[in-house]
C-alpha cells in the first residue's frame, strides 16, 4: 500500500467517527519535518477524540497492515498523536487545534482538505 493510499485509510477513519476539518499536509520539501506527512483533524469532545484515534488505529492495522510506531496524549484527549513514522496523525480537541494552528506552523507544506461527509 503506498503512502497516499494509506493517508486515504487515515482520512477514511476519521471521517467514519464525525472528523471536522480533515486536512493533510506534504511535508517532504520542508527539510526540517520530522515526518513526511500530518494528517489533522479536530472533535468537539474529549471522546470523540478518543474514538477518532482509535478508529485510526484500528484502521491502520487491520487495512494497512501499520501499528503505530509511538502514540500519545490519549490520557487527556485534548491532542493525541499517532506516529506511523512518515505519517503522523494529528487528532485535536477543537480549541486546541485553534490553539496551536498546526496549518500555519507548517504554512509551506502542501496542503489538502477534505469534505466533510
Amino acid at each position: 500500500m503506498d503512502i497516499k493510499q494509506e493517508i486515504q485509510v487515515i482520512v477514511d477513519a476519521m471521517q467514519e467517527k464525525k472528523a471536522k476539518k480533515v486536512t493533510s499536509l506534504d511535508l517532504r520539501k520542508i527539510g526540517t519535518a520530522i515526518s513526511d506527512h500530518f494528517v489533522i483533524c479536530n472533535a468537539d469532545s474529549t471522546t470523540q477524540v478518543v474514538a477518532i484515534s482509535d478508529n485510526v488505529e484500528e484502521k491502520m492495522e487491520s487495512v494497512a497492515g501499520r501499528p503505530a510506531v509511538r502514540k500519545q496524549g490519549r490520557e487527556n484527549a485534548f491532542w493525541v498523536i499517532l506516529d506511523y513514522s512518515d505519517v503522523v496523525v494529528h487528532v485535536f480537541k477543537t480549541e486546541y487545534r485553534d490553539f496551536y494552528r498546526l496549518e500555519d506552523l507548517w504554512a509551506d507544506a502542501e496542503r489538502v482538505n477534505y469534505e466533510e461527509e
